[in-house]
């Protein structure tokens, strides 16, 4: 009779990405996460190869959080940069390691559905790329420099924030 499996490739993942907030990529070991589900380190590779392997699972299973979170928004360009901004801010490693491109393509892409609907509505087919880009790109700046304290200027970055998105929105819809 085979012997029960004491834990679980989801249980695996979930205290990786535990681990991952709480100590940064470095400290996401393999010995720490089968101390954490409880088992020996050898029998986590009955679940993954390597450690890389659980970096992309975590990474995974990150962009499946940031995905649910983008599709319960109003699907407005406001909503989605709030919501991934939030994620941000609740899961700071997991953003930074979503950055990485561990993520699998097609999860990219679904991730991707939301924003590229409300770019979209504002820019039409030709230039939705595009425009899906722009926003990704500043939002990721400003949220990058906002976890690192690098806005040292005073100032509310909540209201930059805004502001920021207001003018992107604005410049969107207006054609430039």
């Amino acid at each position: 009779m085979p012997t029960p499996e004491k834990t679980s490739l989801p249980r695996i993942v979930a205290a990786g990405r535990d681990l991952l907030e709480e100590h940064g990529p470095d400290g996401l070991t393999m010995q720490r996460v089968a101390t954490r589900v409880g088992v020996r380190a050898p029998s986590l590779y009955k679940h993954v190869r390597d450690r890389a392997t659980l970096l992309a699972a975590v990474a995974q299973d990150a962009l499946e959080a940031l995905d649910a979170r983008l599709t319960v928004t109003n699907g407005s360009l406001e909503q989605l940069a709030y919501a991934y901004r939030a994620f941000a801010h609740e899961h700071p490693q997991a953003f930074r390691l979503l950055l990485g491109g561990l993520a699998s393509p097609e999860a990219l892409e679904q991730a991707a559905a939301p924003l590229l609907a409300a770019s979209r509505a504002l820019v039409g087919e030709d230039e939705v790329l595009a425009a899906a880009r722009l926003v990704t790109a500043w939002a990721t700046g400003f949220i990058q420099m906002e976890l690192a304290g690098a806005f040292r200027l005073g100032g509310d970055p909540e209201h930059a924030f805004a502001f920021g998105l207001a003018r992107i929105r604005r410049a969107l819809a207006d054609g430039g």
